[in-house]
C-alpha cells in the first residue's frame, strides 16, 4: 500500500507542494487539475520535479461530467479524455480520476452509465491507462458508491474500476457492508477524509470542512476495516479540502497528513514487497502528573502569592538548578527559572507561561517507538544538566509534553529534589482535572491529532462559546476513562478573550488550569480568607440559576459570596470557580464534579464576558 495525498490539500505553488509532501515521507502524490493548469512550466518539468523528488503520481484528478450524456456532448466527453490520456502519459500516470456527474445535460441510468464507462475502459486500454470512477455525495444521479460500484461492475472491463471517497461515503450515511462485496482489485483508488459532525449542504461541507483521519467525527475504522478484508493494495490518499490547510504552513500540513494515514491504517508504510510495519499499541496516560511554569524571578514571587491563597506549598527545591516545585494532593507545579533552560528559552519568546506538562505513562519505550513512527520525534533535555532522562515531544506550540513513566513515578522527584521539612500544603485539592489552552484554529487540528494518535485520546462533540467579541470554538479531548483531560479554545475574531490571550503569549498559551476538590466551598472560604481575588459573577446569573434549577437558598447563598458558577448534566452536578488573570494570560479553575462529565459549557459565556471586562481594565 502505498500512502498518497493530493495536491489540493497545501497551500502553496505546486512546487512548494511537492517538496513538502516529498519531505513529510509520502511516496504517492495525487495531481489535481487546477495546480497543474496554474503551474508556470511544462508538464515535462513537473514529471522532472517528482522524479527528483520520489514520488509517483497515483491519479490524475478530477475529470468531471462525463457519463450519461446525450449527442453532442457525449463525442465531447470522449475528445476531453483523450486529451487528457495524452497529458497523463507525458505526466507519467496510468489512472484517471472520474467524479459523478453533475452536468445539467446528464441523463440518469445505470445502465447508459456503464455502457459509457465500458467504451471510455476499451479507449484506456490501448493507452495503457485505467479509470477510477468516484460517487460524489452531490452528483445527480449517482451520489452513493453502490451505485458506482454496479455501473463499474456492469462496465466489465478490467481498465475500469471504482475509487471509494470515506468523506462521500459518511456525508450520505450509506452502510459500509457493501464494500465488501467489492474485490480488491476492482478497487482503484481510496481517498480517506475525516469531517467534524455537521448539519449542511454536501458540498458546502465538502469543501470548507474536511480534514485529516483523527482530527474528525467519522468512524474511518470501521472503513479501514472493511477495506483490507476486500484485499485492496493500491494507493491510501489523502484529498482533503480545508480553509486552514490551504492557507497555513505547506510543510506542517503535509507532515500531518502523512502521520494522520498512519494513525489511520495503523501501520507505516513500506515497501511494494514489505508488509506495512504496525505502529507501537499504547495505553492512554493516567494522570496529568506534573505541569511547568516557565517565568522571570518576579513573576514566580507573583505567582507564589497566587498558589499560596490556594494551599499550595513550596515543598521541594531542585538539588541543582533554580527550579521550585510546589505541592498539594496529587498535584505538581514546576516553576523554572534556570537560565539557559528550555523553560527561559521558551519565556524569552511567550513570556510568563506554562511551557510543558508531565503525562504519567506506562511504558514510555513503546510511547518513544510510537512517537517516531508517527513523526513526533522524542526530544530529550542536555544530558550534562538534565538528569531525569524523561523524554518528550513538543505539543501545542512547541511546548513539551514529558511522558513519565509509571514505573519510576515518584523516583524522579526523590533523585532531583531537596524536600523542605515541616512544610504542610492544603487539603483542599486533590488533582488537575483539566488544561485549556487558547490556539489557532489550524493548531488545534493539528493538537487533536497529536492527542488522539500519540496518548489514545478521545474527542468530545465540539462547542461553540460565546464571548462578547465573537464567538469560541472549544474541543475537548479525554482518556477512555477521563483521569486525563485538555480543552482547546480558538476564535476566528480579533476581539475575543481566547484570541487577545493568544496576541499575548506571542502564540499558543495555556489559558486556564483546572483543579478537582471535593469540597468546593471549603477552599472558597480559605481563599477569601486569604483575600484571594475570584472572578467576580453577577446577580443576574445567580437568578437564573435558581429557576433552572433546584438549589436551596443557603447553597445559593454561598455561592454568590464566593462566586461559585453552577452546572448539570445527566451524570449530576458540578460547582465551579475562577480567580482572576494572571498577567493577562491564564487563570486556575477550582471545580467539584459530583457524576458531572461535562467541562461547564453553559457558563462558558460568563467567564469569557467577565475576562474581557478584565482585559479591557
Amino acid at each position: 500500500m502505498i500512502y498518497s495525498i493530493a495536491t489540493v490539500c497545501l497551500s502553496g505553488t505546486l512546487r512548494q507542494k511537492i517538496e513538502a509532501i516529498s519531505k513529510a515521507g509520502f511516496r504517492g502524490i495525487e495531481i489535481f487539475e487546477n495546480d497543474l493548469i496554474t503551474h508556470n512550466g511544462s508538464v515535462h518539468e513537473i514529471r522532472s520535479m517528482l522524479d527528483d523528488h520520489g514520488l509517483e503520481v497515483v491519479t490524475y484528478q478530477p475529470f468531471r461530467d462525463f457519463e450519461g450524456l446525450p449527442a453532442p456532448y457525449r463525442q465531447k466527453a470522449f475528445d476531453r479524455a483523450e486529451r487528457k490520456f495524452d497529458l497523463m502519459e507525458e505526466l507519467g500516470t496510468d489512472l484517471l480520476m472520474v467524479c459523478s456527474s453533475v452536468s445539467p445535460h446528464a441523463l440518469g441510468g445505470i445502465q447508459r452509465a456503464a455502457d459509457d464507462f465500458h467504451e471510455l475502459g476499451e479507449r484506456a486500454a490501448k493507452r495503457n491507462m485505467r479509470v477510477a470512477y468516484e460517487a460524489l455525495g452531490w452528483g445527480k444521479y449517482v451520489c452513493d458508491y453502490r451505485d458506482s460500484w454496479e455501473i463499474v461492475r456492469r462496465a466489465n472491463h478490467e481498465n475500469v474500476g471504482v475509487c471509494l471517497d470515506t468523506f462521500h461515503i459518511f456525508s450520505r450515511q450509506t452502510e459500509l457492508d457493501t464494500m465488501l462485496n467489492i474485490p480488491g482489485d476492482r478497487i482503484f483508488l481510496v481517498q480517506v477524509a475525516d469531517a467534524p459532525s455537521l448539519s449542511m449542504d454536501h458540498l458546502s461541507w465538502s469543501r470548507h470542512y474536511r480534514c485529516f483521519p483523527g482530527q474528525g467525527d467519522l468512524p474511518l475504522d470501521k472503513f479501514v476495516a472493511n477495506m483490507r478484508a476486500t484485499g485492496y493494495d493500491g494507493p491510501f490518499s489523502l484529498e482533503i479540502f480545508n480553509d486552514q490547510f490551504r492557507s497555513g504552513s505547506t510543510e506542517k500540513t503535509a507532515r500531518d497528513g502523512y502521520r494522520s494515514l498512519v494513525f489511520a491504517n495503523q501501520a507505516i508504510e513500506k515497501t511494494h514487497d514489505i508488509e506495512p510495519e504496525k505502529i507501537s499499541t499504547v495505553s492512554p496516560p493516567s494522570e496529568i502528573q506534573f505541569i511547568e511554569f516557565a517565568l522571570s524571578a518576579n513573576e514566580k514571587d507573583a505567582l507564589s502569592n497566587i498558589l499560596a491563597q490556594l494551599g499550595f506549598c513550596h515543598t521541594a527545591t531542585h538539588r541543582k538548578k533554580d527550579v521550585e516545585l510546589w505541592r498539594q494532593g496529587n498535584i505538581n507545579l514546576v516553576m523554572n527559572m534556570e537560565p539557559d533552560s528550555f523553560a527561559q528559552r521558551f519565556h524569552q519568546q511567550h513570556g510568563v507561561s506554562v511551557c510543558a506538562v508531565g503525562l504519567t505513562c506506562h511504558n514510555v519505550n513503546a510511547m518513544v517507538e510510537r512517537a517516531n513512527q508517527l513523526g513526533f520525534p522524542p526530544v530529550y533535555g542536555n544530558p550534562e544538566t538534565d538528569t531525569h532522562g524523561i523524554p518528550a515531544i513538543y505539543g501545542p506550540g512547541e511546548s513539551l509534553l514529558y511522558m513519565v513513566d509509571d514505573a519510576d513515578k515518584p523516583a524522579h522527584w526523590e533523585r532531583e529534589f531537596v524536600w523542605h521539612d515541616n512544610v504542610q500544603p492544603q487539603g483542599f485539592l486533590n488533582r488537575v482535572d483539566h488544561v485549556a489552552t487558547t490556539m489557532s484554529y489550524e493548531e488545534m487540528l493539528h493538537s487533536v491529532l497529536l492527542y488522539r494518535s500519540m496518548f489514545s485520546m478521545e474527542t468530545m462533540p465540539t462547542v461553540d462559546v460565546s464571548d462578547p467579541g465573537g464567538l469560541v470554538k472549544s474541543q475537548a479531548l479525554q482518556t477512555p476513562n477521563g483521569s486525563v483531560s485538555f480543552t482547546l479554545n480558538s476564535s476566528q475574531s480579533a476581539r475575543t478573550v481566547s484570541t487577545r490571550i493568544l496576541d499575548k503569549y506571542a502564540g499558543t498559551g495555556v489559558n486556564h488550569i483546572a483543579f478537582a476538590t471535593t469540597d468546593i466551598f471549603a477552599i472558597a472560604e480559605f481563599m477569601q480568607k486569604q483575600s484571594s481575588t475570584t472572578m467576580t459573577v453577577t446577580a443576574n446569573y445567580y437568578d437564573d440559576i435558581a429557576a433552572r434549577f433546584s438549589l436551596s437558598d443557603d447553597v445559593l447563598k454561598k455561592m454568590k459570596r464566593f462566586n461559585i458558577l453552577y452546572d448539570e448534566d445527566e451524570h449530576g452536578s458540578f460547582f465551579q470557580l475562577y480567580t482572576t488573570l494572571f498577567a493577562g494570560r491564564f487563570c486556575f479553575e477550582i471545580l467539584q464534579r459530583n457524576g458531572y462529565k461535562g467541562f461547564g459549557a453553559a457558563n462558558s459565556q460568563m467567564r469569557l464576558t467577565m475576562q474581557a471586562r478584565e482585559l479591557a481594565g
